[in-house]
């Protein structure tokens, strides 16, 4: 098994790699006790090159990786890409995002397999194989790393190498490639993997809805966020939510004001980080009204649409088995009930691809144009023709 600790041999690596239209690539890494991951392995398969990469090692420049990855002319398949591509969005220099990609998981959502399909269980399905899940709960920053341990971290590309051409087959067969590309649009967009801390509020429950309380809860998500990335440390490890909810009621911008406080651990109002976080409330105290994050409640659904969405319900569940995909992937409740409502909602189910499976003819069935009927138990979806003038 070919295992990368030096720069030349990585080059060499890479340029084998790229004598292929597609790289099967994943990674192992840690992140329970850190805020940025911590890289620890990274696999590549293409035709008969398959490699392990070792980013720990001493004597190893990733930059020929970053290259190969940001080389368009190369096809770069991952499988539950998320967490592999905020590490290179953070690692590989420039923001990189591999383009063009595949994702094998959103891959199998587009053909009715499942819209959150386990690895292994993809792996099953198609290629027949089992997979070994023994090390996939290892220290993968320890070393040496064992025989089973670089065996287990192999086979996820070598299976995924082979997944791919069956997949992409099967996606041009049901004319499915639009699907993949629009979701692709989402997983490769820059702004997925900005970790703003003046947007982690919205990872908390917004409890109340006066402005001070908002603009103190923003204020203390914020804080906690810079805290966690600056010492690169997990931001529950810097202050729990429980805290962080106290604080917001408080709002304090003076130690006096965290005494008592049952989820603050005593002693913190005399710290360096207490005395940012006042400084950090002081400010957006200082003009509450602007800082404060917009937390209306959404106004409740018109009078009388009731039917209307039950009928929606129906179509949607026709559709979706007619795709061979998970109602919930199409559309939700709430964008039926936007859908009854309005003929132009700003919804997912009305754009894309789901527009087109489920959008237009929902809109049409409102409109009338089309029937929903039951025929020897199954609902059948018609046209109605309009009368004759």
């Amino acid at each position: 098994m070919n295992i990368i600790t030096t720069t030349k041999a990585l080059e060499a690596a890479c340029d084998e790699l790229l004598q292929n239209a597609y790289v099967a690539v994943d990674t192992e890494f840690m992140r329970e006790t850190v805020y940025w991951p911590q890289l620890c392995l990274i696999q590549a398969a293409a035709g008969k090159t398959e490699v392990i990469i070792d980013p720990l090692a001493e004597e190893l420049d990733l930059e020929p990786f970053w290259e190969l990855m940001a080389d368009e002319r190369i096809t770069k398949v991952f499988h539950a890409a998320r967490q592999d591509l905020e590490i290179f969005f953070h690692r590989g220099g420039d923001s990189l995002i591999p383009h063009p990609m595949f994702d094998s998981q959103v891959a199998a959502m587009a053909l009715g397999l499942g819209d959150s399909i386990a690895y292994d269980a993809l792996v099953k399905a198609l290629l027949k194989r089992p997979i070994d899940k023994g090390p996939r709960f290892t220290d993968w920053s320890r070393r040496p790393l064992s025989k089973a341990q670089l065996e287990y971290a192999m086979a996820d590309v070598t299976h995924l190498r082979d997944l791919y051409p069956i997949m992409l087959e099967r996606l041009e067969k049901k004319g499915r490639e639009g699907w993949l590309a629009e979701e692709m649009k989402v997983l490769t967009n820059p702004a997925t993997y900005r970790l703003d801390p003046e947007e982690s509020w919205r990872r908390m429950k917004l409890r109340k809805t006066t402005t001070k309380w908002l603009a103190a809860l923003r204020a203390a998500a914020a804080w906690r966020e810079t805290e966690a990335q600056t010492r690169d440390m997990p931001r529950q490890r810097v202050m729990k939510d429980d805290a962080i909810y106290e604080i917001a009621s408080v709002a304090p911008t003076a130690p006096e004001q965290l005494q008592g406080l049952r989820a603050v651990p005593k002693g913190f109002e005399r710290s360096a980080p207490a005395r940012r976080l006042f400084e950090k409330m002081s400010g957006a105290l200082a003009d509450a009204e602007s800082y404060a994050p917009q937390a209306e409640k959404p106004a409740p659904p018109p009078q009388g649409i009731g039917p209307t969405v039950e009928l929606l319900k129906v179509l949607l569940k026709f559709v979706a088995e007619d795709a061979g995909v998970a109602t919930r992937l199409i559309a939700t409740v709430p964008d039926l009930e936007k859908i009854a409502s309005s003929d132009n909602p700003d919804v997912e189910a009305m754009k894309g691809w789901r527009r087109e499976v489920f959008g237009e003819p929902a809109l049409r069935l409102k409109r009338g144009e089309l029937s929903l009927t039951l025929q020897e138990g199954k609902v059948v979806v018609s046209e109605i023709k309009p009368p004759p003038r």
